[in-house]
């Protein structure tokens, strides 16, 4: 008798190739439901529907199709197993060799702009988990494929081996068919909470699988193993980013390149902005009337950290901003855009890596840190500060571009390592106190790398100052205003000394600590 096979597919990729190399090469009898038949047989392939070979129609405008006990028992039965095979007899079924499903666009429609609860619910499917999983039980005993890149390879191994699939194979085709099915149930129970949960509430229970995009060559460092995962099975974030040029990724560059796409996220593209980073800690940032002048501004507040660097840029590039990037060494550049002119310029530089994301603006819903046993889960930080909230506690009072300066400062001080301490005027930045076991330690880094231009510019930082003297320290050096969130039980001493230096201070009532 003939080998059976089942196909049951949402998505039609390859599907017409797979069924006639089945038919043609290997004389498998194909069953198929719904639009996969339709599809097998507009090929004029022969292909029994679901139904006929059930015997029970589709019901429920087709929520019931192979559900069946045809279907499962031919999955499912043991071909070694001597009552098995008389159960399979006494019932007339057929043991299946090969399950072929994928599964209902859940994904593709959730991430529609309109999509309502209904649309989402009835896109959630039934009968393929049922199917993918038995089947992957039984790899044993028979084939299960969940993707149009598995097609390829399987009939690759039928080939090879007289028409015969080797064991090795069936395992790992089982464990994608589990993956793929606790990617599709965490997709949907993420959904389902996400759409009925308080603002703000985490979930009881939370979970995260991923696909590999990247096997990267090592992590941190060269002795430790790392791979590149996207979620979901639309490519998004980085894994939808477009590289122009460049060697491949690391997980360093990946690493920063977040970190960079989380401080330009703070710039709206109405005026150019630019970013520099190392190691996820700006080295500098600036805006400026053009991109070209944004950029140079950022790179020449620390020229000699800027070596190696990440630069982003909240709008496309252009050939101005092009040739001024080529002018140093840079690990990464990305944009929301990069026209003819600026690739021209920038592929000079042949292992400059060079990426386009179009929504710099959007980030992981949650911010996920594992620990032993477990790992923590928090809401990201995209508090968008407002300075109309703060206090201004001074008898100084800023004017309104001395407001918006600080303003800046405390947007990028919010994305330095605590103890974090960011020194600016005129929107960029001149020194920067990064991730010191103290404050006062950080504010001396800064105030050192501002030098004299700490004249007239303003000092943020993330976290409260609980002694005055950071404050006596910050106008000594000429710094003319103070941002930070406030909330120490001694606030009242640095207020006191601000108004005795004839500083500005705002407390901002939110704090920005970034480990």
């Amino acid at each position: 008798m003939a080998r059976l096979a089942l196909l049951s597919v949402s998505d039609k990729t390859g599907l017409e190739s797979l069924a006639k190399a089945l038919v043609e090469e290997f004389g498998f009898d194909l069953i198929s439901s719904g639009g996969t038949a339709k599809a097998i047989a507009a090929a004029n392939l022969p292909v029994t529907k679901v139904s006929d070979y059930t015997g029970s129609p589709e019901i429920l405008g087709g929520r019931i199709k192979t559900l069946h006990l045809k279907i499962h028992g031919g999955i499912l039965a043991r071909q070694d197993l001597a009552a098995d095979q008389k159960d399979l007899a006494d019932n007339g079924i057929r043991p299946l060799d090969l399950v072929v499903v994928n599964l209902y666009p859940f994904e593709q429609t959730i991430a529609k702009a309109d999509v309502t609860l209904t649309d989402a619910i009835e896109n959630i499917d039934i009968g393929g988990p049922a199917m993918l999983r038995a089947a992957a039980k039984n790899h044993a005993h028979l084939t299960v494929l969940c993707s149009a890149e598995q097609y390829g390879p399987y009939l690759d191994a039928l080939r090879e081996n007289q028409g015969q699939v080797p064991l090795g194979f069936r395992q790992a085709c089982a464990r994608a068919a589990f993956w793929h099915t606790a990617s599709y149930d965490q997709a949907i129970a993420t959904y389902l909470t996400a759409s009925t949960a308080e603002p703000d509430a985490l979930p009881q229970h939370w979970a995260m699988t991923g696909r590999q995009q990247a096997t990267l060559r090592y992590g941190e460092n060269p002795h430790q193993t790392a791979a590149w995962y996207r979620t979901g099975s639309i490519p998004t974030g980085w894994a939808g980013a477009e590289q122009l040029q460049g060697k491949e990724l690391s997980y360093n560059n990946l690493v920063d390149l977040e970190a960079a796409r989380r401080i330009i996220a703070e710039f709206p593209s109405d005026r150019p902005a630019a970013a520099v980073l190392k190691h996820t800690n700006p080295c500098g940032v600036a805006t400026g009337d053009t991109l070209a002048t944004a950029y140079r501004r950022a790179y020449d507040a620390d020229d000699v950290s800027a070596f190696g660097g990440i630069v982003v840029l909240n709008r496309a590039i252009d050939a101005d901003t092009a040739q001024q990037l080529t002018g140093t060494f840079l690990e990464c550049i990305v944009a929301p855009g990069c026209d003819a002119a600026a690739q021209g310029i920038l592929a000079k530089k042949q292992n400059l890596r060079v990426l386009v994301l179009a929504d710099l603006l959007t980030g992981p819903g949650q911010v996920v840190n594992a620990i032993a046993g477990g790992f923590l889960l928090q809401a990201p930080d995209t508090h968008r500060d407002d300075p109309a909230t703060w206090q201004i506690v001074t008898e100084a009072q800023p004017t309104e571009a001395e407001l918006a300066e600080m303003l800046f400062a405390w947007r990028v001080v919010k994305h330095v390592k605590s103890n974090a301490i960011v020194v600016t005027h005129q929107q960029q930045t001149l020194g920067i106190g990064a991730g010191q076991m103290n404050r006062v330690g950080s504010v001396s880094i800064a105030l050192a790398q501002t030098g004299e231009k700490a004249q007239g510019a303003v000092l943020a930082s993330d976290g409260f100052f609980p002694f005055d003297d950071s404050v006596r320290t910050a106008a000594a050096a000429g710094i003319r205003a103070v941002v930070q969130p406030g909330g120490s039980r001694r606030d009242d001493d640095s207020i006191k000394a601000a108004n005795e230096l004839g500083l500005i201070m705002a407390m901002t009532g939110v704090r920005h600590f970034l480990h």
